[in-house]
């Protein structure tokens, strides 16, 4: 088990959309979604880590990727505190496979209004990434336990 105990994870997020719908991901034992990506190993660049999740999990390569934008979320979950830095990237790929190369993990295609409506986490992440559908500029957010801060 890891312990996060005065440590911040900073992670990659990509926004891949089709057709006005957004990839998403869903772990299979929780009832949320989010957003592909993962952890940046120490050394490893958010170009890289991007570049290495989308092709771990789904077999996708990266054709283009522009930051749009940074949120931090400080949360408790299975009983442990975290604290996470989240660098968002608009994504192009390849091609587009939503068929999960791991178990524990299925992404999907959700358009906006579902969306908006869904349990996408973080929720800082969700409401600053529905903004930016709209007018496309940078952003950054922060929640921390349940207080949205941007």
């Amino acid at each position: 088990m890891n312990s996060y105990k005065n440590k911040i994870e900073v992670c990659v997020r990509a926004v891949i959309q089709r057709q006005g719908k957004i990839l998403i991901c869903q772990n299979k034992s929780k009832g949320y979604y989010f957003l592909p990506g993962g952890h940046i190993d120490f050394g490893e660049t958010a170009k890289e880590t991007l570049n290495r999740e989308l092709k771990e999990e789904l077999n996708i390569i990266v054709k283009k990727y522009s930051f749009i934008g940074t949120v931090e979320n400080i949360f408790i979950e299975d009983g442990q505190k975290h604290h996470e830095i989240n660098l968002v990237f608009n994504v192009s790929v390849d091609r587009l496979n939503d068929r999960s190369r791991e178990n524990h993990i299925s992404f999907l295609l959700m358009d906006i209004k579902e969306f908006s409506r869904k349990k996408i986490l973080p929720v800082a992440l969700k409401m600053a990434l529905l903004k930016w559908c709209k007018n496309k500029k940078i952003f950054w957010a922060s929640r921390i336990y349940n207080k949205i801060i941007s």
